[in-house]
């Protein structure tokens, strides 16, 4: 029976050289950024308590009903989001 070719194994590292570095823009966050964030967050807890606390009080926050809490979690969210960015 013939004896087959024993194949070379072809090296199949990456070259260093071919990679291009990639600048990051890294640095902390403004503080105006900090402060949207937060203050976002806030807005939306207080306006849920507000509706909790005073619903019967304010006639246009309780004409609204249940899109009370769309608004206040809502901008919760919009402050998390946020988050994702800030460093």
């Amino acid at each position: 029976m013939p004896k087959s070719k024993v194949r070379k194994k072809t090296d199949y590292t990456i070259n260093p050289a071919s990679r291009t570095p990639v600048k990051v823009k890294a640095g902390p966050s403004p503080v105006w950024y900090v402060t949207i964030m937060l203050g976002f967050m806030l807005a939306g807890l207080v306006w849920l308590l507000v509706y909790y606390l005073a619903n019967d009080k304010i006639s246009w926050m309780a004409d609204l009903g249940a899109w009370n809490f769309l608004i206040g979690f809502g901008l919760m969210v919009v402050g998390l989001i946020m988050t994702m960015r800030w460093r």
